[in-house]
């Protein structure tokens, strides 16, 4: 057999087929389910994010992704719930919460947030845009502010301080309340008190 009829008998080898190149549609990319609850109007509600494009029916996606990104480290779960036996300030952020479902950095999400303790709330806080901006501040338990229109400031009571003495009429002394200020008249030589009902006399010069 000649060297040309030994190539012509061996098999052909079909080529490799490549794959199609992958769309920007194709990819999946991370999404998010947000639902808010009890924050107030125009907050509450359910929101759909998509990011890497950013997009859904959230209110700022871009935003929000970009925060996300931002505070998203590998091997460290963005959205872990509060250490247990972490110390907390008891403050209460008012009653919403939020439940954040889907998929990020190619891991499961299901997180709940409220806004029950001072842990809580920066939890929460740390996530907006993503959640609703509610504010840091809250409310200790037990802690009755002052009535509307009224200074918080204690002016007197049993349990404040006494209440400042009123000012004294105008043309009176603070130091003299049973009339108006009056300066002695001059004493020395040549001049003798006055007598009450009696003009003031000069003393004779020796």
């Amino acid at each position: 057999m000649s060297a040309l009829g030994a190539l012509s008998a061996v098999p052909a080898v079909a080529a490799p087929v490549l794959p199609p190149p992958v769309r920007p549609e194709d990819r999946a990319g991370d999404h998010l389910t947000v639902v808010v609850r009890h924050a107030g109007p125009g907050r509450d509600g359910t929101y759909e994010l998509f990011c890497h494009p950013a997009g859904g029916s959230h209110p700022d996606a871009a935003e929000a992704c970009r925060t996300l990104e931002e505070h998203t480290q590998w091997g460290r779960d963005l959205f872990a719930p509060v250490a247990p036996g972490t110390t907390c300030t008891m403050l209460n952020g008012g009653p919403a919460t939020a439940r954040v479902t889907g998929t990020w950095a190619g891991r499961g999400v299901d997180a709940a947030y409220d806004r029950s303790n001072g842990c809580e709330i920066g939890r929460w806080d740390r996530m907006v845009p993503l959640l609703p901006t509610l504010g840091s501040g809250g409310v200790r338990p037990g802690h009755v502010g002052p009535a509307v229109g009224t200074s918080a400031r204690r002016t007197g009571g049993p349990l404040g301080r006494p209440a400042r003495p009123a000012d004294p009429p105008v043309g009176t002394s603070p130091h003299r309340p049973d009339g108006p200020r009056t300066r002695p008249a001059p004493t020395g030589a040549g001049h003798t008190q006055p007598t009450r009902g009696l003009p003031p006399t000069k003393s004779p010069v020796p």
